[in-house]
């Protein structure tokens, strides 16, 4: 009887001491992990970050309406993608370091912007129909200009989360894509090439009920909708001299836009009360609003010399306390809140062994 009480004794000490042991090493592994990802100065933001793929180009990572999930656009080879492509990840769980997450586009064409909605299918632009190959990226111009091309082929589509398309919601010539989904679940926002510039759209879910939300010289494009669905925050290069409107003009007319001078709009939903909200220079886009509806998260250039770097920001809507929250050599863009306000998911060019790579990061924000 007294060794059985020994023994129960030893294993209840053993067991107890090595408990408080393993939850030390991983508090520890993590802060590490947060020494070697983030900058000092980030962790006044960020904390408890972990970085979600290893290689190729991953962007534009968006949540499910519950934030269990995450839809993004790669080109990673090693996943079969030839061109840019949509995945999902269950991003707790998934080891995508090891494994390769579920292709939910068709692997033809490309595409570009994948957007969940409330029932977890999602909207996302493609060119498949025009031709199931990718299209060709335009090369070095004798110009020197950075340029983004304007795929006319690419149309809005839904799909499952095994990659079936349930509905075709465009059907335009010309670029139709770049849609994100109010968080009422009611509405989509886009950018259409319909009218013969670059304009914002907003339709229902299916499709119907389009509507023009602004109408000037410009590309407008990259429109996310504030928390409440009440306000549409977007990127524009809106040129006003003579020389910028041909350069424009003239760029458009072979598909392809300069993005080296952007800017930051907000508007109603209904495209009215529009106004600037920066006037920063240079390149500012991928606006996201901050879970309050008071400020938005940016990326931006306009501290570089050369282009780059590229950081996150964030400002208040109505133009005051901008705040530096990364402090990146390279490339930080892409950001956006969770819906529950816990996390931020971003691309960086971050921990990618001195290569191109762009890579998915999620961290808690303690930004307030």
């Amino acid at each position: 009887m007294k060794n059985k009480y020994c023994l129960l004794l030893t294993l209840v000490i053993v067991f107890s001491c090595n408990i408080p042991k393993q939850k030390t090493t991983e508090v520890e592994s993590q802060e590490n992990l947060d020494s070697l990802l983030l900058k000092p100065e980030e962790m006044k933001f960020l904390k408890n970050i972990k970085q979600l793929t290893f290689g190729g180009n991953n962007a534009e990572a968006y949540w499910s309406f519950d934030d269990n999930y995450l839809v993004f656009q790669s080109d990673y080879a090693e996943w079969g993608a030839s061109c840019d492509q949509m995945f999902i990840t269950d991003w707790r769980n998934d080891d995508l370091k090891n494994n390769k997450p579920e292709m939910v586009s068709t692997g033809m064409g490309r595409t570009t912007c994948a957007y969940f909605l409330p029932d977890n299918t999602f909207v996302y632009g493609s060119t498949h129909l025009g031709d199931e190959n990718c299209p060709p990226v335009p090369g070095p111009r004798e110009d020197g200009k950075y340029i983004w091309p304007i795929y006319p082929d690419y149309d809005i589509f839904t799909a499952n989360m095994d990659g079936e398309i349930i509905a075709q919601l465009t059907d335009n010539p010309g670029y139709d894509a770049e849609a994100t989904v109010s968080p009422k679940g009611d509405r989509i926002v886009f950018t259409s090439m319909r009218t013969g510039d670059l304009e914002l759209f907003t339709m229902n879910i299916d499709g119907s009920d389009v509507k023009q939300i602004t109408n000037e010289l410009g590309y407008d494009g990259g429109a996310f909708f504030s928390p409440d669905g009440e306000k549409l925050i977007f990127r524009s290069s809106r040129p006003k001299t003579e020389e910028d409107i041909k350069v424009y003009q003239d760029l458009l007319k072979e598909g392809l836009v300069m993005p080296t001078n952007m800017e930051l709009y907000i508007c109603n939903a209904d495209g009215s009360d529009l106004r600037k909200l920066t006037d920063l220079g240079q390149a500012n886009w991928a606006p996201f609003f901050h879970p309050s509806g008071e400020k938005i998260i940016f990326a931006s250039n306009h501290t570089a010399t050369r282009g780059f770097p590229f950081n996150l920001y964030m400002i208040n809507i109505d133009g005051t306390g901008l705040t530096r929250i990364t402090q990146d050599d390279t490339f930080d863009a892409f950001p956006v809140f969770s819906n529950d306000g816990k996390y931020l998911v971003f691309s960086s060019n971050r921990n990618n062994g001195g290569t191109r790579d762009t890579n998915l990061f999620v961290a808690e924000w303690i930004g307030g």
